[in-house]
């Protein structure tokens, strides 16, 4: 084995020259992974193939001095295929967004919508009250509106004799 003088470059930021066979294994270990897709078509895929996983909703979650409150972006969802789960300190939302084939797939130009199945869940910072929450939709968006417990509240029972 012969040793080669270091470059410039290599001097200059402490790189080191990788050899053939070496670039080679690095390649096929970062390579993108090709998933065969009828009639010859090839599909590039970066991941393993996890179409059986639900899409994960974006949400805002703030709170104010009574309630906790979520929001999401639910456009295109029929209120039968959403379902909202609520426990003192959690939250899940769960639904699924049916796509209407109207175009063949080779006539699309860009194809950035989620559609098929998603779900969220969220472990909120406070308890709430359960039976007080309320979900609401307007024009797509989702409103979990879910009231702060108030651990600091009292009241009185009256004893009764039995």
């Amino acid at each position: 084995m012969s040793k080669e003088k270091k470059s410039f470059f290599e001097r200059l930021t402490g790189t080191v020259r990788v050899s053939d066979e070496e670039k080679a294994e690095q390649e096929e270990k970062h390579h993108k992974k090709i998933v065969p897709r009828g009639d010859n078509a090839d599909i590039t895929s970066w991941i393993d193939d996890e179409s059986d996983k639900d899409g994960e909703l974006t949400v805002d979650v703030y709170q104010t001095p009574e309630m906790i409150v979520v929001k999401s972006m639910i456009a295109g969802v029929r209120p039968e295929d959403l379902e909202v789960s609520i426990t003192r300190d959690l939250v899940t939302i769960r639904g699924k967004r049916e796509e209407e084939r109207i175009a063949n797939e080779e006539d699309y130009f860009a194809r950035e919508l989620y559609w098929g199945s998603f779900s969220r869940t969220i472990a909120l910072p406070e308890e709430i009250d359960v039976d007080e929450s309320e979900a609401v939709e307007k024009h797509g968006l989702l409103i979990l509106k879910l009231p702060k417990l108030d651990k600091k509240k009292q009241s009185r029972l009256k004893v009764k004799t039995v």
